[in-house]
């Protein structure tokens, strides 16, 4: 299977003012694909033949790329298909097996050496395990540079129980909560972590923020700096919690259910902040790649009543659930447990797949609530009402409309 491996490049200032160079020239061709195709004729290869002839400083550069360039073009969709702007655009080049090669020193680690003799220092901190196909060449916000490698890698899938399943909720107090508690992935809190030295760089920013048309001075770009390495660093620990999670659950278990949530609907609630530093997004994107790597089974279920049915009769509740009501009761057979383990469970059973494994599936309706498990309400209490009762979990009724405790212990004002 083909994979991606990444290295980090430490180009001198001379490589380094090469490669944007390159950049430029890449960032020409692409704007005036843009320009054809919104006049109504696409930008040909024999059209950056004709280029190349005429302008002089875009034949100085790497035939290979601008091809490539051409060919991200036709294959990217509508909306990113759109001028790249020199201060914007992130400088990306890509590459193909004839465009770059990876040489051996006499002293010292091999380098990468691509079109037009530019020579490049690759920290390499593990061994490719074949060839190359191509590799992508990228700067990130904070100003590093990164070499993507497109290889092929055998793999043979790790050795699994056939009957080994699981059924996988996304939320946003826990972000992923499956039919095996072992495997739950718990909300981190990078943000908030960090929130202090953000909102200082930010305000740095603010402060020295340049006037319209005038040059940015140099505390503003250190302090824009310092706010992007801390996004930074906070996407690659986001990144690194989904990616050890995704490994251990596509390891263990042949077949996966996944819920086929699509969380931009949150940036319009109060929970905006809070779904956004849980990274839903990458954890779901993340166990698909490797459920595909290791050979896995996964199918995506649609949420729709998974957390208003019960998940041992089937029992649906006739009003919609909110936020708030972490615990499931089933009036019908007296089911009782965690909201999101409900849903989980459901999604399992929708995906058709042997339940048997999967935390005991069957008979849960003598399972107690494990209120461990059930996760606190997020939204504020009303005006009036104990702050105890924010930490204690609402009970969902199915087939009966639910009752908050605060409304049940509250007497009546004209009583």
């Amino acid at each position: 299977m083909k994979i991606r491996y990444t290295f980090r490049l430490r180009p001198g200032a001379d490589a380094e003012r090469a490669l944007m160079r390159e950049e430029g020239r890449n960032r020409w061709v692409w704007n005036q694909a843009v320009a054809a195709r919104r006049a109504g004729a696409p930008y040909t290869d024999a059209a950056l033949t004709e280029a190349r002839e005429e302008h002089p400083w875009l034949a100085e550069g790497s035939v290979v790329a601008q091809q490539q360039t051409l060919r991200d073009f036709r294959v990217a969709k509508q909306p990113h298909r759109k001028f790249r702007s020199k201060r914007s655009a992130r400088p990306t080049l890509n590459f193909t097996r004839r465009g770059f090669a990876i040489k051996s020193q006499p002293s010292g680690p091999a380098r990468l050496v691509i079109a037009k003799g530019i020579v490049l220092p690759v920290v390499w901190s593990r061994t490719l395990p074949s060839d190359p196909s191509s590799v992508r060449i990228y700067r990130d916000p904070i100003g590093h540079w990164w070499a993507s490698f497109v290889v092929e890698r055998p793999h043979t899938p790790s050795p699994v129980p056939e009957s080994a399943s699981i059924g996988i909720d996304w939320g946003v107090a826990q972000i992923a909560t499956t039919t095996n508690p072992q495997y739950d992935l718990p909300h981190p809190r990078l943000s908030r972590k960090h929130a202090a030295q953000l909102a200082a760089a930010q305000r740095r920013m603010a402060r020295r923020k340049p006037a319209p048309g005038k040059p940015a001075s140099h505390g503003y770009q250190q302090a824009k700096h310092q706010a992007a390495k801390i996004h930074e660093h906070v996407r690659n620990a986001r990144r690194e919690v989904a990616r050890s999670w995704a490994a251990r659950v596509a390891r263990d278990h042949t077949s996966i259910a996944v819920e086929d949530f699509r969380p931009g609907f949150l940036s319009q609630s109060t929970m905006a902040r809070v779904s956004a530093d849980a990274g839903i997004g990458i954890a779901k994107r993340t166990i698909i790649e490797y459920a595909e790597r290791e050979g896995r089974q996964l199918k995506l279920i649609k949420p729709a009543y998974t957390t208003m049915d019960c998940s041992a009769c089937g029992t649906r509740a006739k009003t919609q659930l909110s936020l708030s009501q972490r615990v499931y009761v089933c009036e019908a057979c007296g089911a009782t447990l965690g909201r999101d383990l409900n849903a989980a469970r459901n999604i399992l059973a929708r995906a058709g797949f042997d339940p048997a494994g999967a935390d005991a599936v069957d008979g849960v309706a003598n399972h107690p609530v494990d209120l461990s498990r059930a996760e606190p309400e997020i939204s504020r209490p009303r005006r009036g009402e104990e702050s105890s009762n924010r930490s204690t979990p609402s009970i969902i009724t199915a087939g009966a409309q639910r009752v908050s405790r605060s409304s049940r212990t509250r007497s009546h004002p004209c009583t």
